[in-house]
């Protein structure tokens, strides 16, 4: 299984950006958990944003009303759509899915800058 971020950048405070992660490789897409994670310089790495196999949303607290998380089955993708972007935002972000047997798979992250 393959995940391939893109999408990163490098915004002001208060701008918006859209990541988005295709799957590949020997995935059942539909039934699987998919998430997004982000680790900033020296801090341990988050989850931001799950959605799982029925479109079930959950969100950190500092995130919710500004990120929404959304899947396409068919294209085996997975959006992140961030506004009001702000400095705390910065870092790595990471996507992740989880097969019901519990195996995860993570791929490469893509990097979000936020200027104040």
């Amino acid at each position: 299984v393959q995940l391939q971020a893109s999408g990163g950048g490098s915004v002001q405070a208060g701008e918006s950006l859209r990541l988005s992660c295709e799957a590949s490789g020997n995935i059942v897409f539909a039934i699987n958990s998919m998430a997004w994670y982000r680790q900033a310089p020296g801090k341990s790495r988050e989850l931001v944003a799950h959605i799982n196999n029925g479109e079930r949303t959950t969100y950190r607290d500092s995130v919710k009303g500004r990120f929404t998380i959304s899947r396409d089955n068919a294209k085996k993708m997975v959006y992140l759509e961030m506004n009001n972007l702000k400095p705390e935002d910065t870092a790595v972000y990471y996507c992740n899915t989880e097969d019901p047997w519990k195996t995860e798979y993570w791929g490469e992250g893509t990097l979000v800058t936020v200027s104040s």
